[in-house]
């Protein structure tokens, strides 16, 4: 045992096939949600915190390869191998709409301003369309040059990122013109592209590299190789000091952003590990794995300079109470796992 700590993660149960897509919302007035993808064709949404069940979407007839959520996590989407993109309630998990397509869809993403979706796929063509007008036909930007794999918007969605399965690099779309501005270009193909929440990097995994690029002027700003071949990575969001990466060696390893040391190394998985993914407020990240769990692992108390616990708002002087919160929550976690008391549902009351 070369660690002295060993990370227990809360694992989630409930998928029957891999779980291939993870996608937390953003911190809502109700906290903040985890939808997962699987290739058991139903997506599920879980409290992004704890990682309880709150539902499953039902309705796809085949897997389901990604999904998301809109700003206010009110409605998710999912991309399915029934050649269909779906627009969910998530309150009720009713169908809102159902998208047809000519094939696999792999990829779904809502605009920032919710009122958009963009779906991808086999088919080599990224489509946004208007959910206020759902029955209109979509909107088609400019052919992609190979099965698309990974979309998502930025710079308020005037921007469109893309990848491929059969090629590598990244592509960038200007909304209006429908026309690639930009090609980040990567040897293998990009099997995760995530935009940082302060809009500054897009992290990138192909072949067994993580690489950290400008999102406004496009340079690679990191790249750093990988002790195995990797299939997703996420920045941390708060301090962006670390990131995730999970991949075919089954582990969930957390390093440094600045020096690429690997500061943790997580395991636990049965199976290679598709999906990586930060929380929002960087307290905790989850992984989705061939094994078909999720497992929401806590990020552990560390500052912006990686040295010493900090404190939930930052400031270093309340060092001691975050450590004990900290590791009361894993306790309350495991107590609430066990069944055996039920502390903190009568903490509420």
């Amino acid at each position: 045992m070369d660690k002295k700590k060993i990370a227990v993660p809360l694992v989630c149960h409930g998928h029957s096939r891999p779980v291939v897509d993870l996608f937390y919302s953003p911190v809502t007035p109700d906290g903040f949600f985890l939808i997962s993808a699987s290739k058991d064709s139903s997506p599920m949404l879980r409290n992004g915190e704890t990682g309880d069940w709150i539902g499953t979407f039902e309705g796809h007839k085949g897997a389901v390869w990604s999904v998301c959520l809109d700003t206010n996590a009110l409605r998710a989407a999912s991309a399915s191998a029934d050649f269909s993109a779906k627009v969910w309630d998530a309150l009720t998990g009713d169908v809102l709409h159902s998208f047809e397509h000519k094939h696999i869809v792999r990829a779904c993403a809502f605009s920032e301003n919710t009122h958009l979706l963009l779906t991808g796929g086999v088919e080599k063509v990224l489509r946004i369309y208007d959910l206020n007008r759902p029955d209109a036909p979509p909107r088609e930007v400019d052919k992609s040059p190979g099965s698309v794999r990974t979309v998502t918007w930025m710079h308020s969605d005037q921007t469109i990122l893309s990848s491929c399965t059969d090629m590598g690099g990244v592509r960038l779309w200007d909304v209006r013109s429908g026309k690639i501005v930009q090609t980040l270009e990567t040897k293998s193909s990009v099997t995760s592209a995530e935009v940082s929440q302060d809009g500054r990097y897009i992290t990138t995994a192909d072949g067994s590299t993580v690489k950290f690029w400008d999102a406004n002027h496009y340079g690679l700003v990191k790249s750093y190789n990988m002790p195995c071949t990797v299939e997703s990575a996420s920045l941390e969001p708060k301090y962006g000091n670390k990131f995730v990466a999970g991949g075919e060696d089954m582990w969930v390893r957390v390093f440094d952003f600045h020096t690429g040391d690997e500061i943790a190394c997580n395991k636990g998985h049965h199976g290679p590990v598709h999906c990586v993914r930060f929380s929002p407020g960087g307290e905790s990240y989850a992984s989705g794995s061939e094994d078909g769990t999720i497992r929401i692992w806590l990020t552990g108390p560390l500052t912006h300079d990686g040295t010493e616990p900090f404190a939930a708002n930052g400031s270093v002087g309340k060092v001691k109470v975050t450590a004990e919160d900290v590791s009361r929550k894993i306790e309350g976690f495991q107590i609430a796992e066990e069944g055996k008391t039920k502390e903190k549902e009568t903490g509420k009351e």
